[in-house]
């Protein structure tokens, strides 16, 4: 085993130490060598007070003016510095009698920490002391990534122990390194641990130095060679190949639907009926714009399986979207003799014995439902097709889950897995797709069906809401339907929404010839289907609901949305939300409700709605402002495996990554297993789920 690059004075304080290091995954010596700086604080030189401004972290000296300790608005200590071009203002929120004692007016003092413009000025809010003329650091000095009780110049010794003892030898061969213009990981790696002298902070940061880059390429080409492995693996698994195409149930189906499919769902339909007609599981992402036709292409899937003798089980995230689907494909199927089954939390516990009886029997082919699919009871005879609609608001265990159901030997002994169909209505970004789904073989629906009129969207601030109630009341007037969308239910004094519950009060009061109804996630699954079967039989003009109404819901005649307090929503939810108007041939509107004042990133999510309707220019912008583990959702055990290079700003080195990686696994395999050993040590499967 790999000896601990650290050392302490007793076995109790090394058991500590190598906890808190263990923390941060830190264990032998290859850990700590590739464990780099987060940043760098530049203690080479002191500046005047003059020249410092908000935003820079700087270190200044100067002669102490002033100390006290103020007791409003909270009990802090402050003081006031002055050099001979300027003062600054000192700050401790929190504090020790020792800390105002080595503050004694008339002394010299060196201090260091970020400026902020502070209500009397310029301030610094606890700044590290020092004695002011102490010889200056020759060279910037790294900060890491620590834990509770980890203190940086013992992170410093360790990662110091470590750069000795571990092997650093480059895992790329010299000459597809020369090739591709790289450092050598042991220059690049020590450069960064140990910045020389004449290195400054823009230019190791902002200038794109050979150092980080050949980190972050060595990142991303872990990153590729485990998704590669990880393919690799998936096409060493065995499932029954599913090959009846163009059935005599697809062709019924076809011949029975009252409108054509686009070229791009005749496209993906191919893909997938291709990847159910091998004997190993397809595992393929269906993506595409709210409102372009992911449920037929599913819904043909389905007729492959059920035509091959197999079922196929649809699950999804909350009972309106599964009912949603349960009501369309019941409509496509059920006129041709297949026998479905509905399955979800809230039916009685007779209803479920009697879908639970259907499907271990085989009397039902296909079933739909939310996670109810996955508790113990539910078997089925002949799983073949799992279909995951909004995959990424499932956890890894519950999709696997599901999968597992349909798990069953051949006559070889091997274990047969179903195929796998996984749909989103968020596109993902091409450099998220090269990264972060290069394993999955995707499907892109990129074209809306004929008739549709893109979404106008409208932003109105909070000012304007009575011209917006005379909206509703025109809409309506004209036999229209509308939602108005909040997001809350009940008041939060901490936010101060406008709630679902008080609008619809006002939108009741404000409009009496109006029929107003209220959805929110607090009603029980009956009295929220009940109120979706009234709007979408126009019982109802106006639906007031909570994002209960993100995905799933689809009234062709609703063609107006209002979303209260727009700013308060991610870029991606917002964008799905507009998509439940727009879905018949009525031009239709969606007016973002804002409050002012608005922060940069709410501006700019507004902003982004209001220049495009574009779900895949949506996602690249939705992923620059938030990230890839934001953006994935449940798939958030990918976060951490990217920590230097950025989606954003690093396609080209992505593409770079891919091109490499092939050539690593064909022709230096020995090299590829020690480049992922350095890089990802286990977290291989953290990209396969």
């Amino acid at each position: 085993m790999a000896t601990q690059p650290t050392a302490a004075p007793s076995k109790k304080k090394t058991s500590t130490m190598a906890q808190r290091l263990e923390r941060l995954g830190l264990v032998a010596p290859a850990d700590f060598v590739v464990h780099l700086p987060i940043r760098y604080e530049d203690e080479t030189h002191v500046q005047a007070i003059a020249e410092v401004h908000p935003g820079l972290s700087v270190q200044v000296e100067g002669t102490i003016l002033s100390v006290d300790v103020q007791q409003r608005p909270r009990r802090q200590l402050h003081a006031v510095i002055e050099d001979e071009s300027g003062r600054l203002s000192l700050r401790w929120i929190h504090f020790y009698p020792s800390q105002i004692k080595a503050l004694a007016v008339g002394r010299q003092i060196r201090v260091r920490g970020e400026i902020r413009q502070g209500f009397n000025g310029l301030e610094m809010v606890h700044p590290k002391l020092s004695n002011a003329g102490a010889a200056l650091a020759r060279a910037l000095t790294p900060v890491y990534p620590t834990t509770d009780g980890l203190t940086q110049p013992s992170l410093r010794k360790c990662i110091a122990q470590a750069l000795e003892q571990a092997d650093l030898r480059d895992t790329l061969p010299t000459a597809l390194r020369d090739e591709l213009q790289l450092m050598p990981f042991q220059e690049a790696i020590r450069l960064l641990h140990y910045p020389p002298p004449d290195l400054s902070y823009e230019r190791l940061f902002h200038e794109g130095h050979p150092a980080w880059n050949r980190i972050k390429f060595d990142e991303l080409l872990a990153q590729q060679l485990s998704l590669a492995a990880a393919r690799q693996a998936r096409r060493a698994q065995k499932a029954q190949p599913l090959a009846a195409r163009h059935s005599a149930l697809e062709q019924q189906l076809r011949a029975s639907l009252p409108f054509q499919l686009t070229s791009a769902q005749e496209r993906v339909v191919n893909e997938i009926a291709h990847d159910m007609a091998r004997d190993f599981p397809m595992h393929r992402l269906l993506q595409g714009d709210v409102g372009s036709g992911k449920t037929i292409v599913a819904t043909l899937a389905a007729t492959q399986a059920i035509a091959s003798g197999y079922q196929v089980a649809i699950m999804a995230p909350t009972e309106i979207l599964a009912e949603q689907h349960y009501v369309k494909i019941k409509a496509w199927l059920d006129p041709l003799g297949v026998p479905l089954v509905w399955l979800t939390g809230s039916l009685s516990a007779k209803k479920k014995h009697e879908a639970y009886e259907a499907l271990r029997t085989g009397a039902a082919t296909l079933a739909v439902g939310t996670q109810a699919l996955i508790q113990e009871h539910v078997q089925f005879q002949r799983l073949g097709l799992v279909i995951l609609d909004e995959q990424h608001r499932f956890g890894v265990g519950q999709r696997l889950e599901l999968s597992r159901k349909g798990d069953k030997a051949n006559r070889s002994g091997n274990t047969l897995i179903p195929h796998q169909l996984n749909m989103s209505a968020t596109p993902i970004p091409r450099t998220l797709a090269m990264s972060y789904f290069a394993d999955l073989d995707v499907s892109a629906i990129d074209e809306l069906p004929p008739g549709r009129s893109p979404v106008i969207t409208k932003l109105a601030s909070d000012a304007r809401r009575p011209e917006i109630m005379d909206r509703v009341r025109a809409e309506v007037a004209q036999g229209r339907q509308a939602y108005w969308v909040c997001p809350l239910v009940e008041e939060s004094e901490a936010l101060q929404l406008q709630t679902a519950i008080d609008t619809h009060l006002v939108l009741t009061q404000a409009l009496p010839e109006v029929r107003i109804g209220l959805i929110h996630g607090r009603q029980s699954a009956t009295e929220k289907a009940q109120i979706m079967d009234a709007f979408r039989a126009h019982e109802l003009d106006v639906l007031v609901a909570t994002t209960v109404i993100e995905v799933g819901v689809d009234v062709a005649n609703a063609s107006l949305m209002i979303i209260e307090h727009a700013e308060r929503f991610g870029l991606a939810q917002l964008h799905q939300l507009r998509g439940r108007v727009g879905r018949g041939h009525i031009q239709s509107v969606c007016v973002l409700l804002y409050q002012t004042p608005l922060s940069h990133i709410a501006r700019a999510r507004l902003q982004a709605m209001y220049e495009t309707t574009d779900g895949f220019e949506i996602a690249r912008r939705d992923l620059a402002q938030r990230g890839p583990g934001e953006f994935m959702g449940m798939r958030q055990s990918g976060q951490a495996v990217l920590r230097f290079a950025s989606l954003d700003t690093d396609a080209a080195l992505i593409e770079q990554a891919q091109e490499v990686a092939v050539v690593l696994r064909d022709q230096y395999p020995n090299a590829a297993a020690a480049h992922m050993q350095r890089w990802m040590k286990g977290r291989e499967e953290l990209l396969r789920s």
